[in-house]
């Protein structure tokens, strides 16, 4: 019997919230696999590393903040990854059959 081991984002995490933190400005789209999502973080996680180094270097503020606003989606990326993956194991959905 095989088993399709594949993990989806379940699309509940949101990230740059407006004023107050009270109206989520965009969310991580349910369905995506999780390796992609999780690949996906890390590449930006590369590219926020090196933004962040120039624009220290460079003392350009707009490359720090584009760093700060592409860690935020990194994050979300990977934390809606982690729900998908506890999810379908706390939903019974990785249990075998009998």
């Amino acid at each position: 019997m095989t088993t399709d081991n594949t993990h989806f984002t379940v699309g509940k995490t949101t990230f740059f919230q407006g004023e107050n933190h009270t109206h989520p400005l965009f969310r991580i789209e349910p369905g995506i696999p999780c390796q992609d999502a999780r690949e996906q973080a890390s590449e930006l996680m590369g590219y926020v590393r090196d933004m962040t180094i120039a624009g220290l270097m460079d003392d350009n503020p707009q490359l720090i903040w584009a760093s700060h606003y592409l860690s935020a989606l990194a994050k979300a990326l990977m934390d809606d990854a982690e729900l998908g993956m506890t999810h379908r194991v706390s939903s019974g959905i990785d249990e075998e059959s009998k």
